[in-house]
């Protein structure tokens, strides 16, 4: 496994041969632990992302495990930053699941997930979660057009920069900096409404 491939390859790091078609070819062992080091700290991560696209804990768990075998499979064309690389894989996933199961679109929410929605710098959500209507937040969040609930759940809950999400979700970054900005706008005028008329229902 020592030799590089024909063709001007690169040795890796430490992690395998370059072969001149844009994979690392890896040794057993080196993909286990490039595995563990890289793509198993994201678990939670991609749970959280699947459960926000496919509706249930269940079918988020078939998800995240179809996915992170594809990603061991497809471990050796890895390059930059895992965790974007990892949620792309958990995305498509994800919508071929859905379009398997006949149901493109379901919201979902997740508890926790929503709960960090109040950390420091959360969006518009935290309104909601400050006045204690964490159950508002989840209808909010599970009622949002699809294209800008997965930009909010990556940006204000991942953590993501523009440019990861842009990578995850295949869309230029003014793209992504749209559906947020609509996104955001779209939550707090229901939110703050919801919470102002909520009390006089």
């Amino acid at each position: 496994m020592g030799r590089a491939a024909t063709g001007g390859g690169n040795k890796n790091r430490e992690s395998g041969v370059y072969v001149s078609g844009g994979t690392f070819v890896l040794t057993p062992q080196q993909k286990l632990r490039r595995f563990d080091d890289e793509i198993a700290p994201h678990l939670g991560a991609a749970y959280n992302l699947a459960r926000w696209l496919t509706g249930s804990r269940e079918d988020a768990e078939d998800v995240v495990q179809e996915a992170f075998l594809r990603a061991f499979s497809a471990l050796g064309t890895l390059r930059g930053a895992a965790k974007p690389w990892v949620l792309t894989i958990v995305r498509n996933t994800a919508i071929t699941w859905r379009m398997r199961r006949g149901n493109p679109m379901a919201p979902v929410a997740d508890e926790e997930a929503v709960g960090r929605a109040c950390e420091p710098g959360a969006g518009p959500e935290a309104l909601a979660v400050a006045a204690g209507d964490r159950e508002r937040v989840r209808r909010a969040l599970g009622e949002i057009g699809e294209e800008f609930r997965e930009a909010i759940v990556l940006r204000e809950l991942e953590g993501m920069s523009y440019k990861e999400i842009a990578e995850v979700t295949g869309v230029p970054m003014g793209t992504v900096m749209s559906r947020l900005s609509r996104g955001r706008e779209w939550l707090k005028r229901r939110l703050t409404s919801g919470i102002g008329a909520g009390e006089g229902r």
